[in-house]
This record gives structure tokens, C-alpha cells and sequence, in this order.
């Protein structure tokens, strides 16, 4: 587990070392729209991203590449002015109002987003699972590939084939959909890895239960591992399709990032454990 190949140290990636598993199972792709939308009708769930704060409407975080031209303005992120605060972004609403998600529609089996730690673990209870831990999702990611890269292995397009859904182009004001989609894909799109989990690289970041830390454990090896006993941040894995290589290459196996729990953004997602 872990990385120090190409790494960004302040994320934790490294050191490598060696994880000890018990059995578990994990669900070959993210949770898709559908899914997410039979939770929110059998339980009237409301998710983070719907709920009004200190009197202000609800709001979330959405790529300005995916917003219309005439869209009006809104506040971004410093030094990260790509994400824009729309107010009405949600599961259901991806982009704000106007964008409403019908059963049925095309992106209907796509990642469910603008979904916090707390959603993802409220559906997974809901479904008798859970989230994985990192270390599971790692494994699971590597498909049996030692230290790879990536799902497929070491290069980002073996052959020239796309092999994930990340920006493609000229961050953040051109994407030119090379690789086929601009925002999500459907959660099985592309190749599977060897244990036949999809989209582990790209696409969406999915959460994992563990509170991140920058330290890891020292003995090795290390039996099932489930992070911190508390923290800030919770980790997220995988990268998304805003993953680039000029500024961010996260979508490789090894890499993470923490965010805080309650945090709603258009390229956040999650799969479920057992």
C-alpha cells in the first residue's frame, strides 16, 4: 500500500508498506444516480449539499467548465476559481437549477455527486454495508497489480487508449473531450481491472471511512488498518474527471486526499463495502 513514485508528500502517500487484509467485498462501481434516488424515496433522506445553513438558500460546488455561458455569476474558490458556488446544486441538480436529474435519463446511471461523508455513510447503513476503508479500497483499486500506477498498470494510455475518464486538453478552460465525456461517466464505463471494479481511477473521488492522516503506522506488516481514531479530514481516493496532469495527477491508485466530512462538491461520489 502507499506511494512514493511522483508523490505529493504533504498527502501521505508514502511510505510503501505492507497491509494484511481479512475478506471483504466492495461494489464494482460507484453508486450510480439510480441507486442514490431508491435510498432518497424509501427514507426521504435530505442530503448535506440540500440543507440551508445560517439562513442562506442551499448551495454546493460545481465545476465552471460544466456551467452555461450565460450562467450568472457567483462566488469561486481562491486559487481555485474553476469551482463556483451555485445555489440548488445537488444530487438531483448537478449543476444547479435547470439540470434536474429525470429516471431514465442519460446520466441516470451515472455517479451520484455533490454527495458528503455523511450521505455516503447514511446510504451504506441504509444498504447494511459500509465504507470501505482505505486500505480496502486500495486494494481493491490495484486489482492484483503490485504497485502500480494505475488500475491497468504504469502508463496513463497504454497503446494511446484512454483508460479513464480525466480532463483532457488544457485545464481548466478547455476541456476538448478526447477521452470521450466532459463531467461524469456512466460508473461502468471503460476497461474493469482484475477484480473487476470500474472507474478506480477518474471519474468521481469516492470516499473511504477513514479520518486521514499524513502518518501512518510503523509496524509492518499491518492487519486491517482503519486510520486514525479521529481527525479533521476524511479520506478520498480514486481522482476525477478533473484530474489532470499539468496540476493534478491524484488519480493514481496510491493517491489521497482528505476533506472535511461535510463537504459538497460536482466530482465527489463513493462506493460500499462488506
Amino acid at each position: 500500500m502507499g506511494n512514493e513514485l511522483d508523490a505529493y508528500p504533504a498527502d501521505g502517500e508514502g511510505p510503501v508498506r505492507e497491509i494484511v487484509l481479512s475478506p471483504f467485498s466492495i461494489s464494482s462501481t460507484a453508486v450510480t444516480n439510480a441507486e442514490f434516488e431508491a435510498f432518497v424515496t424509501a427514507t426521504n433522506y435530505v442530503t448535506t449539499a440540500e440543507q440551508s445553513e445560517d439562513s442562506e438558500p442551499p448551495w454546493s460546488f460545481v465545476f465552471a467548465g460544466l456551467l452555461p455561458d450565460d450562467f450568472p455569476s457567483t462566488r469561486g474558490v481562491l486559487g481555485a476559481e474553476w469551482w463556483r458556488q451555485v445555489e440548488g446544486a445537488d444530487w438531483l441538480h448537478p449543476e444547479g437549477p435547470g439540470s434536474e436529474l429525470k429516471p431514465g435519463c442519460s446520466r441516470w446511471n451515472h455517479p451520484v455527486v455533490h454527495i458528503s461523508w455523511f450521505d455516503a455513510k447514511a446510504f451504506a447503513d441504509w444498504t447494511g454495508c459500509r465504507l470501505p476503508t482505505e486500505a480496502e479500497w486500495e486494494f481493491a483499486a490495484r486489482g492484483d497489480l503490485n504497485q502500480k500506477r494505475f488500475p491497468w498498470g504504469n502508463e496513463s494510455r497504454p497503446d494511446g487508449d484512454f483508460m479513464c475518464n480525466i480532463f483532457t486538453g488544457s485545464f481548466p478552460d478547455n476541456n476538448n473531450a478526447e477521452d470521450g465525456w466532459i463531467g461524469t461517466c456512466p460508473v461502468d464505463a471503460f476497461y474493469a481491472n482484475n477484480f473487476g471494479l470500474y472507474n478506480c481511477s477518474g471519474n468521481v473521488w469516492e470516499w473511504c471511512n477513514d479520518w486521514f492522516s499524513a502518518r501512518h503506522e510503523s509496524d509492518s506488516p499491518i492487519r486491517d488498518p482503519k486510520g486514525p481514531s479521529m481527525g479533521l479530514d476524511r479520506i478520498v481516493k480514486g481522482g476525477s474527471y478533473l484530474c489532470h496532469d499539468s496540476y493534478c495527477n491524484r488519480y493514481r491508485v496510491g493517491a489521497r486526499m482528505g476533506l472535511l466530512p461535510d463537504s459538497s462538491l460536482g466530482h465527489q461520489g463513493f462506493r460500499i463495502a462488506r
